[in-house]
């Protein structure tokens, strides 16, 4: 029996489903070594030769485009450069130019194939979201999972690299928080006005990331919750100190919790 084009679409999209839920993503590398020495390759690749990366596909611009003026539930990741500052003061321009750059879009990739979007980037740091609106769990999960591949990603893909020049290795601190945004678009003109997110998450994903220490990941309680059980033993309630951390939750008004990864 042949089947139809409908037939076929409808399978085709049937199995897209299944895999997205699998997290059968074709630009998502599953092997973790495989992207480890991807990334030394690419690192290596700009330190010797001036390699230039071929750059990220804007997919982000055009999902917020079709969203503009809709609040969407979404996990925000921030993930910080810890000490360019320093790096600054103490290598030529033109490689911390290559380093932060090959930082920033590495960082770019692992949130890529995590099924996220790469908002944008802000001097040594990224912004990254995950949509929550029809499995808030899955977008959770992925992001805290690219949060720790970020982590494998420098320590044992670009700093080695690093290394070998007798370059300094590279840290960073990483802040997880979910809930809505609203996604603005500044002016009238719909293909070229700048569009951006605004909202809570943003807001407290960008405080936690500021508390975080080198090498920490924070996440937020609205994160946590949505984990799977196995997946929470990983992280441990910070106790804060001396009114550290003073932000509350918009549903309880009681002091608004972060989580420690243990890894």
């Amino acid at each position: 029996m042949v089947k139809t084009n409908k037939e076929n679409a409808d399978v085709e999209q049937t199995n897209n489903v299944v895999d997205m839920l699998l997290s059968k993503n074709p630009n998502q590398t599953i092997d973790s070594e495989t992207m480890i020495l991807d990334t030394q390759k690419r690192v290596w690749g700009a330190l010797k030769k001036g390699y230039e990366y071929s750059g990220i596909i804007n997919d982000s611009d055009k999902f917020l485009r079709k969203n503009v003026f809709l609040k969407l539930d979404m996990v925000v990741l921030y993930v910080d450069l810890v000490g360019s500052t320093t790096m600054t003061l103490e290598m030529p321009a033109e490689k911390i130019a290559i380093i932060v750059s090959s930082f920033s879009q590495e960082m770019a990739a692992v949130i890529r194939q995590h099924q996220g979007y790469v908002l944008k980037f802000v001097g040594d740091a990224i912004i990254g979201y995950f949509i929550g609106e029809n499995n808030g769990l899955l977008a959770a999960d992925n992001a805290v999972n690219c949060a720790k591949s970020m982590l494998t990603i420098i320590q044992k893909g670009i700093n080695p690299i690093l290394n070998q020049y007798d370059y300094p290795d590279l840290m960073v601190k990483i802040g997880v928080d979910y809930g809505q945004n609203i996604v603005v678009r500044y002016g009238a003109d719909v293909e070229k006005s700048h569009v951006d997110l605004m909202g809570p998450a943003m807001n407290i994903a960008s405080k936690i990331q500021n508390m975080a220490k080198p090498n920490q990941i924070l996440i937020g309680s609205d994160v946590y919750q949505r984990l799977h059980p196995s997946s929470q033993k990983e992280f441990t309630q910070i106790v804060w100190k001396n009114n550290e951390w003073r932000y509350r939750s918009r549903v309880t008004g009681e002091i608004y919790n972060v989580f420690e990864f243990n890894g």
